[in-house]
């Protein structure tokens, strides 16, 4: 099994964002998942792939060469892939990927999060989309997303694009429950009220 992960290079963090990222990566290893994230080497990035590596986990970074010219990149990773581009790192990403996994982060986290959403409401990307709510540090988007559906910008079967969970050791249960996707979601990707648009 591959998870893509996307988190912060922040490494002025609350420490509990680094504690639950490090349990997360047990249990990759543990379960013998591969890891694919953005290749760097500081904050929940770089502790996502120190802990994977020191526990013998398999990782792969991705990340674009203009990054890796002022050496951001994890000087351990034994598979690092460059790109020419951030949409082709974000491209990348979702090859082979059959989860998605979020941790707390900033805007390019948020960018990569949302796009993966808005492809999945449009059918191009199937597989589940896992946000770990640590600290309940998505709350407030969480909250935004489901004002989304209550306001007609998105339709109820929205709501089953992603699926929260509050601790890493709940990673396989929140697999489980997240509702199979069609690839034809691009049928009810437009909000409606009955039959008509929005």
């Amino acid at each position: 099994m591959q998870v893509c992960v996307y988190c912060a290079s922040s490494a002025i963090i609350n420490s509990a964002y680094f504690e639950a990222t490090k349990a997360l990566a047990k249990l990759f290893v543990e379960r013998d998942i591969k890891v694919v994230y953005g290749g760097g080497s500081s904050g929940l990035m770089g502790c996502l792939a120190d802990e994977m590596l020191v526990r013998g986990g398999e990782v792969k970074g991705i990340m674009p060469k203009f990054m890796n010219e002022v050496e951001w990149a994890h000087k351990q990773l034994e598979n690092l892939e460059l790109t020419e581009t951030m949409q082709e790192r974000k491209t990348k990403f979702l090859e082979g990927t059959d989860a998605i996994v979020a941790l707390p982060g900033g805007t390019g986290t948020l960018e990569e999060l949302f796009e993966a959403m808005s492809f999945k409401r449009l059918g191009l990307f199937t597989k589940p989309i896992l946000i770990l709510n640590t600290a309940g540090f998505y709350d407030p988007l969480l909250d935004m997303l489901e004002r989304m559906v209550e306001q007609g910008f998105m339709n109820e079967e929205h709501r089953q694009l992603y699926t929260v969970f509050s601790e890493p050791e709940k990673f396989n249960q929140a697999l489980e429950q997240a509702q199979p996707w069609s690839s034809e979601a691009i049928k009810f990707a437009s909000a409606r009220i009955g039959n008509e648009q929005a």
